[in-house]
C-alpha cells in the first residue's frame, strides 16, 4: 500500500541544482512547510506556460506573417520565421478545395501531384482549411490558414504537456522542460508534427496507466499521422519480453494495427477495373520517402558535402544503421542490470531514427522533446541539448539565406552550416550517451533514486525479470546488502 510520502509529488528543486538556482527568480525553493500540491496544480502551471511559450513562438513568426512568406527571396530565412503551412495551403490545392489523396494537384500549384503526408496529417490539414474563411486575396487566406493551424497545434501542445505531466505519477514537474523548451516554441508552427507528438504522448500516458489496448490505439493513430510513433513498438516488445508480459504487448500491437488500418484503408484502396488497387494519392507519402535524396540536417548530407559523393544508395545505408542500432538497443534492454524504463528506450529508439534518417527538418526536434524530458529529467543536460538544437534551427535558415541571396551572400556559409549540423548531431548523441549510462548504472537515474522501478511502465512497473541475457549483472540497488532480496519498484507501488 502506498504511503502519503509515495503520493507526494517530487519537487525538482530538491533534486536538480539548476532548478534550485533558477527558482531564486521566483523566491527560491519551496520550504518544508509549503503545501505540496498535486498533479492538477502542476498540470495547470505547465499548460499555462506552454500556451505562453507557444504564443512567443507565434510572435517570432511575425516578420513573415505580412512579408517574409510572400515577398523577397530570403526574408523568411534571414528572420528565421519559415513555415510550410502558408506555402502548402496553395501548393497542395487546399485553396481550391481539392480533397487530399483523391484529387490530383495541378502542376501549376507546385511540384507534387498528390499530398505527400500520411492520412491523419492530411485530415488535420483539411480541417484547418475548412476553418479558413473563404473570399479575399490568396495571401489573406494563407494568413488565416496559418492562424487556424496554429490554434489547432496549440491544442496539441497543451495536450502533450499535460500527458507528460501525468505519465510519471509522482513527477508531474518533469513536464516543465517540455513547456519551456525553446526549440519547441521556435518549431511548433513550421509543420504539423505536433499532432503526432500529442497522440504519442497520449499513448505513453495510457501505457503508464496499464491500459495497453488504449495505448495501442493511440500509437496506431499517431503512426497514421507520422511514421516515427510506430518505433515505440520495438521498445515495448523487448521490455515485455524481459518482463514476461508478451500478452499485453500483443494486445497493444493488435490495437495499433487495427487503428492504423481503420484510418488508412478507406483512403488506401480504390475499386477500379473490377478489382481493388492501391490509390496513388495514398501511396505518395511512401514513394516520396523512398525516392527522396540526401537532404538538409542529416549525417549523410555532411558526408556527401565533405566527400562530393551524392550517396545514391543512402536508403541502404539508413536501413543498415537502423537495423544495427535497433539490435544494439534490444541487447542493451536485455543486458542492463535493471530493466530499462520505457521512456529511456523510447527516447533512444526515436533518437536513432532521427540520427540515421536521410533528412532532419528543424521541427523533428518535437519528436524528442517529451521523451527526453521523461527519459533524462535533468535541466542541465536538457538545456545543453536544446541549445544545440536552437543553433541548428538558426544555422539552417541562415544557410538557406546565404545560398538564396545570390552575389550578396547574406547569411551563413557552408562551413558555418556544417558546424551547426555537427552540433545538432553531437548534442543528440551526448543525451543518448547519458541515457545509456543511466541504464547501465541505474544509481545515476534520478527517477529511480527513491526506489522506484518504472513509474511510466504500466504493467512493467515492478514486474520481475523473465528473460535476460546470460551476462546480466546483479540488479541490486546501490547500497543494499548482498544477503537481502532485491526490492523492485519500492517507490512506485509496484509488486513482484
Amino acid at each position: 500500500m502506498r504511503s502519503e510520502r509515495d503520493e507526494e509529488p517530487v519537487r525538482p528543486t530538491e533534486e536538480d541544482e539548476v532548478a534550485a538556482v533558477s527558482s531564486e527568480l521566483i523566491g527560491g525553493p519551496a520550504g518544508r512547510r509549503a503545501l505540496p500540491g498535486g498533479w492538477r496544480a502542476a498540470a495547470l502551471v505547465v499548460a499555462l506556460l506552454m500556451i505562453g511559450m507557444f504564443a512567443l513562438g507565434m510572435v517570432q513568426k511575425l516578420p513573415c506573417y505580412n512579408h517574409g512568406w510572400f515577398f523577397g527571396a530570403t526574408t523568411q530565412y534571414t528572420h528565421a520565421c519559415y513555415s510550410d503551412i502558408p506555402h502548402l495551403f496553395s501548393g497542395r490545392g487546399f485553396d481550391r478545395g481539392l480533397i487530399p489523396y483523391f484529387d490530383r494537384i495541378p502542376q501549376s500549384s507546385g511540384d507534387m501531384d498528390y499530398l505527400e503526408y500520411p492520412v491523419l496529417t492530411g485530415l488535420f490539414m483539411e480541417a484547418a482549411a475548412l476553418l479558413t474563411p473563404g473570399g479575399g486575396s490568396l495571401q489573406a487566406r494563407e494568413q488565416y490558414n496559418w492562424f487556424a493551424n496554429a490554434g489547432l497545434l496549440m491544442v496539441c501542445a497543451v495536450i502533450t504537456v499535460i500527458c507528460v505531466a501525468r505519465t510519471h505519477r509522482r513527477r508531474p514537474w518533469d513536464a516543465l522542460p517540455v513547456a519551456l523548451a525553446p526549440a519547441l516554441a521556435l518549431t511548433a508552427t513550421i509543420n504539423w508534427d505536433l499532432f503526432a507528438v500529442a497522440l504519442t504522448a497520449g499513448a505513453m500516458l495510457m501505457w503508464s496507466r496499464s491500459r495497453p489496448v488504449a495505448a495501442g490505439v493511440l500509437i496506431g493513430l499517431a503512426g497514421a499521422a507520422k511514421l516515427y510513433p510506430l518505433l515505440l513498438l520495438g521498445p515495448l516488445l523487448v521490455l515485455c519480453l524481459r518482463a514476461g508480459r508478451l500478452r499485453q504487448f500483443l494486445g497493444t500491437l493488435a490495437a495499433s494495427a487495427g487503428a492504423w488500418l481503420l484510418v488508412n484503408l478507406p483512403v488506401m484502396l480504390t475499386l477500379s477495373g473490377g478489382g481493388l488497387h492501391i490509390r496513388p494519392g495514398w501511396a505518395k507519402f511512401y514513394s516520396f520517402s523512398q525516392q527522396r535524396p540526401v537532404d538538409y540536417g542529416s549525417l549523410w548530407l555532411l558526408i556527401s558535402q565533405r566527400t562530393g559523393d551524392p550517396l545514391d544508395d543512402v536508403n541502404t545505408y539508413v536501413a543498415v544503421v537502423m537495423i544495427l542500432g535497433t539490435l544494439a538497443i534490444g541487447a542493451l534492454a536485455l543486458y542492463a542490470p535493471r530493466r530499462p524504463r520505457l521512456t529511456q528506450l523510447a527516447f533512444l529508439m526515436v533518437a536513432l531514427f532521427v540520427l540515421a534518417n536521410k533528412v532532419y527538418s528543424p521541427q523533428y526536434v518535437l519528436w524528442l522533446v517529451p521523451l527526453a524530458a521523461l527519459a533524462r529529467p535533468r535541466w542541465r543536460d536538457f538545456l545543453i541539448w536544446q541549445g544545440c538544437e536552437v543553433l541548428y534551427f538558426l544555422g539552417i535558415w541562415y544557410y538557406l539565406a546565404y545560398t538564396g541571396s545570390g552575389d550578396k551572400r547574406q547569411g551563413l556559409p557552408l562551413e558555418g552550416y556544417q558546424l551547426a549540423l555537427v552540433l545538432h548531431l553531437l548534442g543528440t548523441l551526448c543525451l543518448c550517451a547519458l541515457v545509456v549510462r543511466d541504464i547501465l548504472a541505474p544509481h545515476h537515474d534520478v527517477v529511480r533514486r527513491d526506489g522506484s522501478d518504472d513509474p511510466s511502465g504500466g504493467v512493467l512497473d515492478g514486474a520481475p525479470d523473465r528473460v535476460t541475457l546470460p551476462a546480466v549483472r546483479d540488479a541490486r540497488p546501490l547500497g543494499e546488502r548482498a544477503d537481502e532480496p532485491v526490492r523492485w519498484g519500492a517507490g512506485s507501488g509496484g509488486t513482484v
